[in-house]
């Protein structure tokens, strides 16, 4: 019997994230096998519409073992096919749903910087990202129930309840916050181990509802790019290109991060050496979705959570464009809810979130009482 919660999604994410059309070519790429029910049922509705599906699968445990011995003119070749691909679609859909979440673990990074340079800039963030519709998105499975913590039936219901809210309700109730962000210059930041200044004066805001990713729920801005000054401890784990993180701190001069440390130090370092612009921050959002409360280890998730707000060492986005380039976009989530530790946010001076909740009125709509 079909689950009538994957037609849900499925209908959601071709008639509201992607719009697709009559005659349009979509193609829906699945990172690990677990995902195929919500693919047969895209590709199903695509064909109702009228639209053209492709599809592609992507198994991580046979991308590691190309990796561990990659070579640039390799990765150019693998690049240049997938390319041409993407250039034939209108509309993408990635789902990932990895058994092993760990999976790239081991791999030389100076292989993963290849693959990252090589072939992820230009087939994702310069041609699918700049040029199609878009919408990514993971799948329920044991590895991400193990990952929160959670059985598998528990964690199905939270997933479906997350990704099938109603974003309509949701973009209605940024707006408030996107206009009192594109007219905020300084931004005041504290909470514990935490004291962040800098300006988003001129850089526009953006709201997330489910147009690109699935979960979603946040507004995202950027800092000037040389206006951070001081630090921030992040409470999340977060995981990039196979490792672990906890404790993260970055301290902030004139922009640049100039001193990181970790669980991994050197790591961490490593990652924000791979460019000049790793160590600027590329992203400055706040975390809305009213039915994500505690991270479970997946940024897709994570960096919705209410109360939140994360701070992105990397590439800056698309229409918040601060300037900054880099081969990596790094969503590390700090949350300010009471049971990790509370926290203020400041616009030009006043307070608009303690703690997690809006305290100005006419943003008190995003508060999660309100969204649910």
């Amino acid at each position: 019997m079909k689950d009538i919660r994957i037609e849900k999604l499925a209908n959601t994410l071709l008639n509201y994230s992607i719009k697709l059309k009559k005659d349009e070519n979509i193609l829906i790429e699945i990172i690990g096998e677990d995902s195929i029910p919500l693919a047969k049922e895209l590709i199903l509705q695509a064909s109702k519409i009228g639209a053209k599906p492709f599809f592609n699968i992507i198994n991580y445990e046979i991308l590691r073992t190309i990796l561990k011995d990659l070579t640039e003119e390799q990765i150019k070749i693998y690049a240049k096919h997938d390319l041409e691909r993407m250039k034939d679609m209108d509309a993408y859909i990635g789902i990932r749903a990895n058994s092993n979440t760990a999976e790239l673990s081991g791999v030389p990074k100076e292989n993963i910087e290849l693959y990252n340079k090589y072939y992820t800039m230009p087939v994702h963030f310069e041609e699918r990202v700049k040029n199609t519709r878009w919408c990514i998105l993971r799948y329920p499975n044991y590895s991400m129930a193990q990952m929160s913590n959670m059985n598998i039936d528990d964690f199905e219901n939270f997933y479906f309840n997350v990704c099938t809210l109603n974003y309509e309700k949701m973009s209605n109730a940024m707006d408030n916050l996107v206009k009192l962000m594109n007219n905020t210059d300084k931004v005041h930041i504290t909470g514990p181990d935490t004291d962040l200044t800098f300006s988003i004066k001129g850089i526009p805001a953006e709201k997330y509802t489910g147009t690109f990713n699935i979960p979603d729920g946040e507004v995202a801005s950027a800092p000037v790019k040389e206006s951070v000054n001081g630090y921030i401890t992040y409470n999340t784990e977060t995981r990039y290109n196979g490792i672990l993180f906890n404790n993260i701190r970055f301290e902030f001069k004139d922009g640049k991060i100039i001193k990181a440390t970790a669980n991994k130090t050197k790591e961490l370092n490593e990652i924000l050496d791979i460019d000049d612009g790793a160590r600027y921050i590329g992203e400055f959002a706040l975390g809305l979705n009213p039915y994500i409360e505690k991270p479970i280890g997946d940024t897709l998730f994570d960096e919705k959570i209410k109360g939140s707000f994360h701070f992105t060492p990397g590439d800056s986005l698309e229409e918040s464009d601060n300037g900054n380039r880099s081969a990596i976009h790094w969503d590390i989530v700090n949350i300010q809810t009471p049971e990790y530790g509370g926290g203020e946010i400041y616009f030009d001076d006043v307070l608009i979130r303690k703690d997690g909740q809006f305290v100005l009125e006419n943003l008190k709509a995003l508060n999660p009482e309100n969204l649910i």
